[in-house]
Order: C-alpha cells, then sequence, then structure tokens
C-alpha cells in the first residue's frame, strides 16, 4: 500500500554541517616508544645515576684516607721518637676512627641532599679534641681538614663554610703555636702568626673549594637525571593528549552524522520507506568512510621514516648510555623498503637496550646493486645473546625478531641475528629494493 501524500510527516531533520576530519600529519608524531622500552630506559638511568653516586662516594672516602694516612704515619714516628707514650697511641687511632665514621656519615648524607647537624658538631668536637695531636708530628695538622672537606661536602651556605674556614684556621695556628711552645720551652714569636695563618686559611680554602666544586658537579648531575624524568613524563603525557584530541577529530564528524542520519531514517522509516532506505545507505556510506578514516590514521600513527628513526634511534641509545654510530641512508630506496628497515633498526635498538649491557651501538646501510643491507651490531653479547628471540622462533607471533623475520620475508629479504666473533652482536637483514612488488594489496 502506498503512503498518503497528503499525511502529516515529521519534519526531516537538518544535518549538521560538522567539519570533516584533518588529517594527521607525519611531522606531528613523536617517535615511538613503548610503555616497556621507557621503563627500561628509566631503569637504566636510575641505574646510571646510582653507579655515579657510588664512583663519587667511594672518591671522597679514598679522598679521606688520603688525608688521615699521614696523621696515622706520623702518630708512630711521634711515638717512635718520643713525644707520644704508648699509652696514648691506641686511643688516638681510635679517635681517628671516629672522625672518619663521622666523616662518611657526612659525606652520605650530603650526597642524598642533607647532612644531620648533629654529625657535623660531633665530628668537629672530635676533631677538635685531637688537633693536640701535632705535639706528637706535624702530619697531624692534617686532621681538622678532613672534618672541613666532609663539612664542604654538605649543602651549607657559602658565607658558612668560610667562616669555618677561617675558624679552623685560627684553631690550627693556636694548637700549632702552643705545641711548639711546648716542645721548644721558649714563647711563639708574634710576627709569625700572621704567615702560619694565612698558610692554614689557604690551605682550607682549597680543601672546601675542591669538594665544594665536587658537590656542584654532582648537584648538576641530580638536577639533570630530574629534568629527563621531568620530560619524559611530559612527552608521554603529551602524545596521549594528542592522540585523544585526533581520535575525536576523527570520529566526532562521522559518528555525528551517522546519529543524525539514523534518527532521520527511524522516523520516516513508516511515512516514506524509501527515503528510510536513502537515510541508512547513508549511514552504511558514513560507518564505512570512518572504518576508512581510522585505519588510515592508525597506519599513519604505525608508520615511520627511515631517518627519523635513525635519529630517535640514536638520541634514545645516547640517552641509555650506548655510544650509537649510524651511517649515512642510500638514496634511491623504495618507500615499502625504508619502512622495513626502520622496523628493524627499532627493534634492534629496542633490544639493545633491553637485553644487553652493550656500551657502544653501529648502525651501517649499505647497497649492493638491487640489494640494501642493513647491519646492527653491539659489544653487549653476552646478556643479548642469551634473551635474543631467533627470527625462526614463534612465528606468526608479530613481536619482536619474529615479527621483524615476517616483515623482512614479506618484501623477499632475509633476517638474520646472533653473535659475531667474541663480544659483538649482529642484527643482519637483507632487501631486495624491488620487494614492495612482493607485497599483496589489502583487501578492500
Amino acid at each position: 500500500m502506498g503512503a498518503d501524500p497528503h499525511r502529516s510527516r515529521p519534519p526531516p531533520l537538518p544535518t549538521p554541517a560538522v567539519p570533516g576530519p584533518p588529517r594527521i600529519a607525519p611531522e606531528s608524531r613523536v617517535p615511538h616508544m613503548d610503555a616497556t622500552t621507557s621503563a627500561e630506559l628509566e631503569r637504566r638511568a636510575t641505574a646510571r645515576s646510582g653507579r655515579y653516586r657510588r664512583v663519587t662516594y667511594r672518591s671522597f672516602l679514598i679522598a679521606g684516607a688520603g688525608i688521615i694516612s699521614p696523621t696515622v704515619v706520623g702518630l708512630f714516628l711521634g711515638h717512635r721518637e718520643g713525644r707520644l707514650p704508648l699509652l696514648l697511641l691506641p686511643p688516638a687511632l681510635a679517635g681517628l676512627g671516629v672522625l672518619f665514621w663521622f666523616y662518611t656519615r657526612i659525606i652520605a648524607r650530603g650526597l642524598d641532599g642533607g647532612a644531620d647537624r648533629r654529625d657535623v658538631v660531633a665530628g668537629g668536637i672530635v676533631a677538635a679534641a685531637l688537633s693536640p695531636l701535632i705535639a706528637a708530628h706535624p702530619l697531624a695538622v692534617m686532621i681538622p681538614y678532613l672534618w672541613l672537606s666532609a663539612v664542604a661536602l654538605s649543602p651549607m651556605r657559602v658565607r658558612t663554610i668560610v667562616l669555618l674556614c677561617l675558624g679552623t684556621s685560627a684553631v690550627e695556628v693556636l694548637v700549632a703555636g702552643v705545641a711548639w711552645a711546648v716542645a721548644e720551652d721558649r714563647p711563639v714569636r708574634w710576627w709569625t702568626v700572621p704567615p702560619v695563618f694565612a698558610v692554614f686559611a689557604a690551605t682550607a680554602g682549597v680543601v672546601a673549594f675542591i669538594n665544594r666544586y665536587q658537590r656542584g658537579i654532582w648537584d648538576l648531575h641530580q638536577e639533570t637525571h630530574a629534568v629527563r624524568q621531568a620530560l619524559a613524563r611530559a612527552a608521554v603525557s603529551e602524545e596521549r593528549q594528542r592522540f585523544s584530541r585526533d581520535l575525536h577529530d576523527l570520529l566526532g564528524h562521522s559518528l555525528s552524522l551517522i546519529a543524525v542520519k539514523s534518527e532521520l531514517a527511524m522516523r520516516m522509516a513508516e511515512a516514506d520507506p524509501g527515503r528510510a532506505r536513502a537515510e541508512m545507505e547513508d549511514v552504511r556510506r558514513a560507518a564505512r568512510d570512518a572504518l576508512r578514516e581510522v585505519r588510515a590514521a592508525v597506519r599513519g600513527y604505525r608508520a615511520i621514516e627511515l631517518d627519523a628513526e635513525l635519529a630517535g634511534v640514536r638520541a634514545v641509545l645516547e640517552t641509555a648510555g650506548v655510544r650509537c654510530e649510524a651511517g649515512p641512508v642510500p638514496d634511491g630506496l623504495p618507500p615499502e623498503v625504508r619502512a622495513v628497515l626502520a622496523w628493524v633498526i627499532r627493534e634492534g635498538a629496542t633490544n639493545v637496550i633491553k637485553h644487553s649491557d652493550a656500551r657502544s651501538c653501529t648502525v651501517g646501510l649499505s647497497g649492493y646493486g638491487d640489494t640494501v643491507v642493513l647491519e646492527l651490531t653491539n659489544d653487549g653479547v653476552r646478556r643479548a645473546a642469551e634473551h635474543a628471540t631467533p627470527p625462526s622462533s614463534g612465528a606468526g607471533s608479530g613481536s619482536g625478531l619474529a615479527g621483524l623475520g615476517e616483515r623482512v620475508a614479506m618484501l623477499g629479504g632475509e633476517l638474520t641475528a646472533g653473535p659475531q666473533g667474541r663480544d659483538r652482536f649482529l642484527l643482519r637483514a637483507v632487501l631486495p629494493l624491488d620487494g614492495a612488488a612482493r607485497v599483496p594489496e589489502p583487501a578492500a
């Protein structure tokens, strides 16, 4: 039965004028880095910072031992010369041990960003109590400098450290003068005090300056590490927000159109079935267009450029503490070959970060007639050989070297990975330049 032309019909709903989805520019993408690789980079950065802290701490321990060792030798020489009784030698050595213990505590807490005032005061008291040992031997003059070097490493203001240097020098002059007067049985000449004080003050200033300079280097390292972590977190957050915006722009127009057309078709189903079918055909077309646009966007996100990937891999490896050398890219490579080579470089660099102790990595690209060869070598063969997945294993998994083997095979190439010599690991991909013709076209 036909529809009555005089029958009232619902008014058609206007189609919203929603602008078409913007295309995602390839240059707006940031270098790919999955969560596992990012976590591995952060772990390596934290481990590198920990190693630097241990090296710094041990260097200060060695410096402290270098300061206190002459004092120990001087005490034994003073005992041998009869200026230090045998009964006082063990307590003096024990006091030096206590002072060195405070030295290690002040340094350890200073590297962590602070210092316990009680340790500083207690160490100063011990150093002052041991200062009279200068009467046993002149080498004992190094005792206060051990405490001062630790205090200079703590986060104190420069003015405070300068006052401590002057105070330490004054105490040194006083103790040395008394010791000399007692030993020589005559008073100290007053005109010798200023030059002796100047020498002690200059020595204290040099010790404080060196340790303060080392403290500045340590603070700079810590700030750099914190800035790198903050930048990495900001980059991940910005990429998530950009992906959310792109997804909204892609689907907002199509979904709005589908909603309007579907509602219109529902209202026209009884009044005008032909019009309803036409509207549903528009809905189907809009849904297919949206699906095609989403697939194109996904391909755009997944697509990688060889030159950009080389630069990104070099930066990532350098950040992870791996020295990277990359050769130039040969001219005239087909886009499909460039894309597969970029994937091989990305996966190879990821394996270097995750599964090796490499300190250097080399990426080489060479053209031989109608064939291009990519070789990625690193010196972390011990762990790399243990953890790397052979290309032939796990076929079909689409991940790791197995997935790379499938990508390379689709272009008629070959992928190999394994130890090279005693201390090298080689990832090698050989691709024909006409491999793009072998790739089947995707179904519509």
